[in-house]
């Protein structure tokens, strides 16, 4: 064990010596954090008393969290960067990789943490946080609606289908979704996984198991529940609270940052473990947030020591609990707890997994989410959408591209107080097919309506030449709009120098239509889809999110105000797929864009310039 007054000496010295110099100099203080608003108000007094109890200069500075991960690259080498970064444990293998943080000696102090939360920031052979929280899933139900706790998920079909036949509620069992963090759990219930292991019990980044006999098992069930009618098509986190805290739902999934809102709205409710399958016991992942020292800080040691001397101790970490209640890393404040809630979750998570932090698993998400999705619109079978998305996951680790994927139009069944049929009519039509020009009835240009995306849209195969076209509502000329969204406006122009696969869509709520062509058809998929009804996150063809520009000055903007609060990433995407896409500063392929709603309902506008790929993201209060 390394002494600690050694430590405070060889701090002292560099301080004297080296932060003077360049820190100082910087017009920054000796300790810089990076928090987000979360535990930034926890960690103020704190840091307060640290800076007055050892003489030094000490800050927070609250950012988002996603910021956080972003930014470090950027700011780090600029001197501009944080000494200590709170963090989630999933961050670690990119951070190791890209060379943003160094590793963390506890010494005697891991004792004084869980074995479990240490393991979540331990990568390859090497310790690269101090975990302060850890957090699971588990099984919510409403006692009055399902006395005892399902053993299995069979048992929770069975009664979900007997709650629905009796009306006691409008549906039993509601997932979140298509996310797929909240998946897992019944996945691992029926033996799929995620990575497998190697000989050390490390992730393997070569075994995906997203295809594997267990993993579309589950899928299948999932699937069976939609087809049983058990579950709506369209499904997100706060639909499905909503019906939870109304009794419209009988039992979900989800983690200790609902119990706020559910205690708030009055939710009857009780915690138990993830219901078993065929394989076993149902395990959520085990996720982590903690301290990590920056590889770009001149004063380690002074951080270093801040984390061992300082915070590894029952007051602040108590502290940290407080503003922000998840099951304690640190065991002395773990174990004074009496809260049956996080009891409750400590057991569900006795036989969780690890999330991956290895570099692969962005890869993962997308393709894993969409699979999801696609079980709760029933567009494939659970066989299709999940060895599809295990393909697609092999081709990206492996440093591949996806290929192009064709448009896929879905016929959904349209709202009733919008149109019952959209089509294209103009020039184009005889080229499609068509008997006649101009024709709205014509088969060959409708649009079909997607529910996931909330558009109508098509592609039609059209050879060289010039032609125009409208838009025109219920195969008649009583509704038709140009492409200035305005009513009996002027006719669309199209020119096509070659044979070409044009996709058309059509956004009823803004009337906007757009060809691929003339435009950008451009998405801004992110971690908040879910919540404005996209299947899943990170979902590039959820026109929930399409990126529109009706006065055709090259600036595509979406406005929504369905987000929840909270930290988030987006980026833009071209034409439904990943193969075009644009990040922080307009770069190709560049990094995720990350943001904050202040508050439910506030409006977030997404803007993008297609003449700089510059994507700006703005959240009122």
């Amino acid at each position: 064990m390394r002494s600690r007054v050694l430590i405070w000496v060889i701090v002292i010295v560099a301080l004297t010596f080296g932060a003077s110099m360049t820190v100082g100099a910087q017009d920054r203080p000796d300790l810089l954090i990076w928090a987000d608003n979360t535990r930034a108000p926890a960690l103020q007094p704190l840091v307060e008393q640290f800076s007055a109890d050892f003489g030094v200069s000490a800050e927070v500075q609250e950012i988002g969290m996603g910021d956080i991960r972003s930014n470090l690259p950027v700011a780090g080498p600029a001197g501009e960067g944080p000494d200590i970064l709170i963090a989630a444990h999933d961050w670690i293998g990119e951070l190791v990789l890209n060379g943003s943080v160094v590793p963390l000696d506890l010494g005697d102090k891991a004792a004084e943490f869980s074995t479990a939360a240490l393991n979540l920031f331990t990568y390859g052979d090497a310790l690269y946080g101090m975990p302060y929280a850890v957090e699971n899933v588990a099984f919510f139900r409403n006692p009055d609606l399902v006395p005892d706790a399902p053993a299995t998920w069979d048992d929770v079909k069975a009664i979900s289908e007997q709650l629905v036949a009796d009306g006691k509620s409008q549906y039993g069992f509601l997932p979140q979704g298509g996310d797929p963090y909240h998946f897992f759990p019944i996945m691992s219930a029926f033996g799929g996984y995620v990575f497998g292991l190697d000989e050390n019990g490390n992730y393997n980044a070569n075994d995906i198991g997203i295809d594997s006999e267990g993993a579309i098992a589950s899928a299948e069930w999932l699937s069976s529940m939609v087809q049983a009618g058990l579950i709506p098509a369209a499904l997100d986190y706060d639909t499905m609270l909503t019906n939870f805290e109304t009794g419209a739902a009988a039992m979900v999934i989800t983690g200790p940052w609902a119990l706020p809102r559910l205690k708030e709205n009055g939710a009857n409710y009780v915690i138990s473990e993830i219901p078993a399958g065929p394989a076993g016991p149902g395990r959520p992942f085990i996720g982590g947030q903690g301290f990590m020292i920056s590889a770009f800080s001149e004063n380690q040691l002074l951080a270093e020591a801040f984390l061992l001397d300082f915070m590894a101790a029952p007051e602040p970490m108590q502290a940290l609990y407080d503003a922000d209640p998840r099951p304690p890393a640190y065991l002395a404040v773990r174990e004074s707890l009496n809260d049956p809630d996080l009891i409750a979750f400590d057991q569900a998570g006795a036989v969780g997994v690890p999330q991956p932090s290895i570099p692969a698993m962005t890869s993962v998400w997308g393709s894993w989410g969409s699979a999801v999705g696609f079980l709760i619109t029933q567009e494939v079978t659970a066989d299709e959408a999940f060895k599809s998305a295990a393909e697609q996951i092999r081709t990206l680790i492996g440093g591949g591209e996806l290929p192009a994927a064709p448009v896929t139009v879905v016929g959904d069944q349209p709202p009733a107080d919008g149109p019952q049929a959209v089509s294209i009519p103009g020039t184009i039509q005889s080229a499609a097919g068509c008997s006649g020009d101009w024709a709205p009835e014509c088969e060959n240009t409708q649009l079909a309506y997607n529910a996931n995306s909330d558009v109508w849209l098509g592609s039609f195969t059209l050879p060289a030449g010039d032609y125009e076209y409208k838009v025109t509502l219920n195969n008649a000329w009583d509704e038709n709009y140009g492409g200035m969204a305005d009513r009996d406006g002027a006719n669309v122009a199209l020119s096509l120098a070659e044979e070409t696969v044009v996709t058309f869509v059509f956004d009823y709520k803004s009337k906007w239509v757009a060809d691929s062509v003339n435009k950008v058809i451009a998405t801004v998929p992110g971690s908040y889809q879910a919540a404005i009804g996209c299947s899943a996150d990170w979902s590039p063809d959820c026109l929930r999110s399409w990126l529109q520009d009706p006065d055709g000055d090259g600036v595509y903007v979406f406005t929504t105000t369905a987000i929840p609060a909270g930290d988030y990433e987006a980026k833009v995407a071209v034409n439904l797929s990943w193969d075009l896409n644009y990040g922080a500063d307009g770069a190709r392929d560049g990094a995720n864009i990350a943001f904050n709603v202040p508050a439910d309902g506030a409006e977030v506008t997404f803007s993008f310039d297609s003449a700089t790929n510059t994507l700006t993201i703005s959240a009122g209060g």
